[in-house]
Formats: structure tokens, sequence, C-alpha cells
């Protein structure tokens, strides 16, 4: 399993030009499972997420989790984290689970999280959205389970 996080001070999900979800702090994730990830996989993924220190102490540092601010996670299902483009022009994704078992996992990463204490907000998964955000710092980091 492979996810982006960004901290960021608001975000949303719109599909159709309908809004779906929004945060107002906290952290934007970008989520794709790949052939293989289990169950275990998506705890690893949930609990550091609701557990990495990545948001400023009173000094400035990175000292923070997102349950010790307060902060909700807005969860996007993105298979294209898995695309491979080292080859040719075109990305493969033959790394990428099939859309049956991501969707099973992705909602086992949304209760996991929930179930970690944080607030989860998602997008629609496998339809076609726009994510608007305001990254704060900019502070992104990827995160991989099974590495």
């Amino acid at each position: 399993m492979r996810a982006v996080l960004q901290r960021v001070q608001q975000a949303d999900v719109s599909v159709a030009g309908r809004l779906v979800s929004r945060i107002d702090g906290g952290l934007l994730v970008y989520a794709s499972i790949a052939r293989g990830d289990t169950e275990a996989d998506a705890e690893f993924v949930a609990r550091k997420i609701a557990g990495c220190r990545v948001f400023a102490d009173t000094s400035g540092r990175m000292n923070l989790s997102l349950r010790e601010v307060g902060g909700s996670v807005l969860l996007v299902s993105n298979f294209t984290l898995h695309g491979d483009l080292r080859k040719g022009r075109r990305p493969s994704f033959e790394v990428a689970a099939s859309p049956q078992d991501a969707e099973r996992l992705y909602s086992r990463l949304v209760s996991m999280l929930a179930g970690c204490g944080v607030d989860v907000q998602t997008g629609v998964f496998g339809a076609h959205m726009h994510v608007h955000s305001v990254n704060d710092g900019p502070v992104t980091f990827i995160l991989e389970s099974g590495v």
C-alpha cells in the first residue's frame, strides 16, 4: 500500500460538480492499493497516519500528531500512485490491485483510521474527482507498507 500525505490547511473533493467532502485542517491522503496488499498493510498505514508527528508544536517543530492537533483526514483513492513510468510513454498499472480488492482494502483503511480516533472524510472510490487543497508548508510525505 502506498500513500502520499500532505499537511493541509483545508482540502475538499467534488464529483460531477458536487462537493462530496471537506476538511478544515489535517492531512490530505492519496492512497493506492497494490496487488498482494492485506489488512495488515491497511492497519500499518492507518496507525502511521494517525500517529505520525508532522504538525508543529509551540516551538514550531514537527512534534504533534493528527490526533493531538484535532485534525481530520481527507482520504482519496488514487490507483495511479502505483503507475510505473519507467518504460515507454504510457504508464503501466500491473502492480495496482484489482478494483474489487482495492475497494475492499480502501474501505478497511477508512474503518481502521476511524478506529484510531481520527475524523475521516473520503472521496468516492473509482470516481473522477476534483481535489482542491491548501498545502501547509508545503509538507508532503510518501508512506509505503511492506518496505
